[in-house]
């Protein structure tokens, strides 16, 4: 079954089922087989549907109305939005289906909370007014903590993709904070939403939701959120501890990454779980502090991945999908200075 893609033209399938239409009438076998399934004769309002139910939808206008519901999504207008559902409130509810970019289907807060990544360029992008069209979608009726059975809640996709404003409306609205994904979803199996942003490296996240009292599971959801105390000891296994010295590097917890490394945390050293390095990951996102830090504690900036890929080559292709350069030309220059910098 094929998928709309991301931006339909409903020209153009009007043009394919007239096309159909006429090979039929014209006597072609396939088009009169493709037709004839619908028993509504050889007409155009039967092509239309014929049409529709290929792309997954009982009929044409539920696939206009789907057509009309994303664009107005993707406008992050409230007013635009309320107008819209005022007379179909199912819609706020409904899961987004049969398109390409989604092929697992999303409810429509969820789609809001994961607007700052692209699915179709897969690029990260700056957006405004999600947080409002959130507020609609939940006054329409939409769940603030999805259908049972989803893979995971609005608030934890709003975790994943750094959405710190409709995190901030869901929580208002009473999202259930220490909720988890599957263990069959994507991103962080089994995690909950502070668990995602943390692995994400979505700090304003993190923020939103440790103010909200969000409890902190492990040592590294405590690094990442700024603060071991009374998670780190001698028996802290050294993994778990690792893992807290990428998660503090990569929400630029600098306090924490010094703790951390002055507790025998090897700075150099590679997860074997994720695969992630302190260094690197920093690079990789334009964490100057955090890279500046390290350096002055020892780090290698010749330390290469398993692709042989050094911690300024990463910084480099991160440059190409951030939405601010800034950071990452701070990290490009570090990482290109022949003598580390000094701890203050």
């Amino acid at each position: 079954m094929p998928a709309l893609p991301r931006y339909p033209d409903l020209d153009h399938l009007r043009r394919i089922a007239k096309e159909r239409l006429r090979a039929a009438r014209g006597g072609d076998p396939n088009a009169l087989r493709w037709i004839g399934e619908v028993g509504a004769g050889r007409t155009l309002a039967a092509a239309h549907l014929h049409l529709a139910r290929d792309y997954g939808f009982a009929s044409w206008p539920a696939l206009q109305l789907e057509v009309a519901r994303r664009r107005v999504l993707d406008l992050y207008d409230a007013d635009a939005l309320a107008t819209f559902l005022a007379d179909r409130p199912e819609l706020a509810t409904a899961a987004l289906k049969h398109w390409q970019d989604h092929p697992r289907g999303a409810s429509p807060l969820g789609y809001l909370a994961m607007a700052r990544y692209d699915t179709s360029s897969h690029t990260w992008r700056d957006v405004s007014g999600t947080a409002a069209a959130a507020h609609i979608l939940i006054a329409a009726g939409a769940f603030v903590d999805g259908h049972t059975g989803d893979p995971e809640t609005p608030l934890i996709t709003a975790a994943s993709y750094g959405d710190a404003d409709v995190a901030a409306v869901l929580i208002a609205a009473g999202a259930d904070l220490d909720a988890t994904a599957r263990d069959d979803a994507g991103g962080v199996p089994g995690g909950s939403a502070l668990l995602h942003a943390a692995v994400f490296g979505m700090t304003d996240v993190v923020d939103v939701l440790v103010a909200a009292g969000a409890r902190i599971r492990s040592i590294e959801e405590a690094a990442a959120v700024g603060d071991v105390s009374g998670w780190l000891s001698p028996r802290t296994p050294p993994e778990a501890r690792l893992r807290a010295l990428i998660m503090a590097a990569d929400h630029q917890r600098i306090d924490v990454l010094d703790v951390l490394i002055a507790a025998g945390t090897p700075v150099d050293a590679e997860d074997v779980m994720f695969h992630r390095h302190p260094l690197r990951l920093a690079a990789a996102n334009g964490r100057s502090g955090s890279v500046r830090a390290l350096l002055a504690h020892g780090a290698d900036p010749a330390r290469h991945d398993s692709d042989g890929l050094t911690p300024l080559d990463l910084c480099r292709r991160g440059r190409a999908d951030a939405t601010d350069v800034s950071d990452h030309d701070d990290v490009d220059a570090l990482l290109a200075c022949p003598t580390p910098p000094e701890i203050a």
